[in-house]
């Protein structure tokens, strides 16, 4: 049963200026929620407000800058939230780069393993103190069916040994699904309220797709919609791993459809050998290390 009333309560969504998070957004002020729009380019997070503000005049929405490549950043927003608001219900650890050429974040991690991992791993432990005295609080973590068949190359994090574009997304994608495990695996373990969930929007046509580095050709965009499914149905996901009552923290929820790239929200099991407990904890150690962010529960 989909909560329909969230009238009261605070959603941070990262990346919520397009695909994705935007929908999420949309639907979480229209139930009544007071979402803050965790946004890289603060003239494209307008543009997302007052859009949203078109659809409903009476949205609650705000803006705050965050660049997940920059954990300057993320401890700025992190301590500018803090300073405002009290308690924290949802937060979505939603923004991610795909496929780019190599490069770095400023602090000189890989940019997808910084931005889509360490960046959400910093910012949900700065966010913990919220999260913890929010009773019922909840982390979403966007994963993908990209994380199926990646592993974390613990020798080569950073890429200097070699570094395959898809490959290093498929390991930060794999990132985000163990990080969102064990972080419910904490939560219980310490008995704290909050539950962490994971998800993915199976195959979603966003503005993370394109081809090359240039413009993506028309006859493939045109290709794209029959394999793929808008970011309104691939935000329901999110939408259900946000709000769905029946939840206990630890699920994967993915589109129903045939390899789960289309369809309607459901749990979804993942290979039997993902959550290895000894990977996760080395994940979490390492991402601890890494980011100068530890977790106090």
């Amino acid at each position: 049963m989909l909560t329909d009333n969230l009238s009261g309560k605070i959603a941070v969504i990262t990346g919520a200026n397009s695909g994705i998070g935007f929908e999420a957004a949309k639907y979480f002020s229209a139930k009544g929620a007071f979402v803050i729009l965790a946004v890289r380019n603060e003239s494209k997070g307008q543009i997302a407000l007052e859009s949203i503000l078109r659809e409903n005049p009476n949205a609650k929405v705000n803006i705050m800058k965050l660049d997940l490549a920059d954990l300057k950043s993320v401890r700025n927003f992190a301590k500018s939230f803090m300073e405002k608001f009290e308690f924290l219900n949802l937060l979505v650890n939603n923004a991610g780069v795909m496929i780019p050429p190599y490069g770095k974040t400023k602090d000189g991690f890989e940019l997808q393993f910084g931005s889509n991992h360490l960046g959400h791993f910093a910012l949900t432990g700065l966010l913990l103190p919220l999260l913890k005295n929010t009773p019922g609080s909840r982390v979403v973590t966007l994963s993908s069916i990209a994380h199926r068949g990646a592993k974390l190359d613990f020798d080569n994090l950073d890429g200097s040994k070699g570094y395959k574009a898809m490959k290093f997304y498929g390991q930060s994608k794999l990132a985000n699904l163990l990080f969102a495990k064990e972080l419910d695996n904490r939560f219980k373990q310490h008995e704290i309220e909050s539950i962490s969930v994971a998800c993915h929007p199976g195959l979603s046509n966003t503005n993370l797709f394109h081809f090359g580095k240039g413009e993506t050709p028309a006859f493939i965009k045109g290709l794209m919609k029959f394999i793929t499914q808008p970011a309104e149905k691939g935000s329901l996901p999110t939408i259900y791993a946000a709000t769905e009552d029946s939840l206990k923290g630890g699920e994967y929820i993915g589109p129903d459809g045939r390899g789960n790239r289309k369809g309607n929200p459901a749990i979804e099991v993942p290979a039997s050998n993902v959550y290895n407990i000894e990977t996760m904890n080395r994940l979490w150690s390492i991402s601890e290390e890494m980011t100068d962010v530890f977790y106090h529960f």
